[in-house]
């Protein structure tokens, strides 16, 4: 299954390889961060923080065409304005973990073919 479409991206950058790279690389070097904030967040109970950062992720995502993870975020970020159902908040937390670690491996394939 694919996680990423880079077709945004390659568009917006109007296929300069080097801004394409230096964009996938800075996506990959944010992505732990992204998780752990995520996780540390939610631990914590500040939830509206969670909702900022789920907001924030929502934009580099969607840059790199990751539409399930898009998805997450947006049913997370739903729920939390919402407040509701705060013992789903780690299921969605997990899920874009998962799928953040698929699409590494399909950035870091792309990286190589640039």
């Amino acid at each position: 299954m694919e996680y990423i479409n880079l077709d945004y991206l390659k568009e917006a950058a109007e296929g300069d390889k080097q801004i394409i790279r230096e964009m996938v690389e800075m996506f990959l070097s944010h992505v732990p961060e992204f998780n752990q904030n995520l996780k540390d967040l939610y631990r914590k109970g500040q939830y509206s923080a969670l909702g900022a950062e789920a907001h924030k992720i929502k934009s580099s995502i969607q840059i790199m065409g990751m539409k399930e993870s898009a998805i997450e975020m947006d049913v997370l970020l739903t729920k939390i304005r919402q407040n509701i159902d705060p013992e789903s908040y780690p299921i969605h937390i997990g899920n874009f973990e998962r799928q953040c670690e698929a699409a590494i491996i399909e950035l870091k394939s792309e990286l190589a073919l640039l």
